[in-house]
């Protein structure tokens, strides 16, 4: 059994979606939009196969994102290398994101970086 995908109720679609691309190289499909509905999405895909889903309703509810919430808490991704963890997580630390931890190794052994991306939500970034 596998995780198909990750869904991500997003404000600001095309820029939730540019920020994937941009920093963790997804390919994005062409887009989807219930007309009757107006629920537009995204399906993105990395290269190991593994996919988000990006969707925008205009019916959502936008609750504070405190770090610490129940639920889904962050996505982690791997990057290849050590040095690959500290070249992104300066790049999204120059491009104004938040970093939260990190780059650092953690008590049970990850080399990793934490930061606040698109929409306060919390992307970890590890070997």
């Amino acid at each position: 059994m596998r995780i198909e995908h990750i869904a991500m109720f997003v404000n600001d679609l095309e820029n939730a979606k540019d920020f994937f691309v941009k920093y963790f190289h997804a390919s994005a499909n062409t887009g989807y939009h219930n007309k009757s509905t107006n629920f537009r999405s995204y399906f993105l895909t990395f290269d190991n196969g593994a996919r988000i889903e990006l969707m925008n309703h205009p019916d959502m509810q936008d609750a504070e994102k405190g770090i610490r919430r129940t639920g889904l808490i962050h996505i982690a991704f791997s990057v290849g290398s050590k040095e690959k963890v500290d070249e992104l997580t300066q790049r999204l630390k120059i491009d104004g994101y938040e970093i939260l931890s990190g780059p650092r190794i953690t008590g049970d052994g990850y080399y990793e970086s934490c930061i606040v991306g698109v929409e306060g939500n919390q992307i970890e970034i590890t070997i």
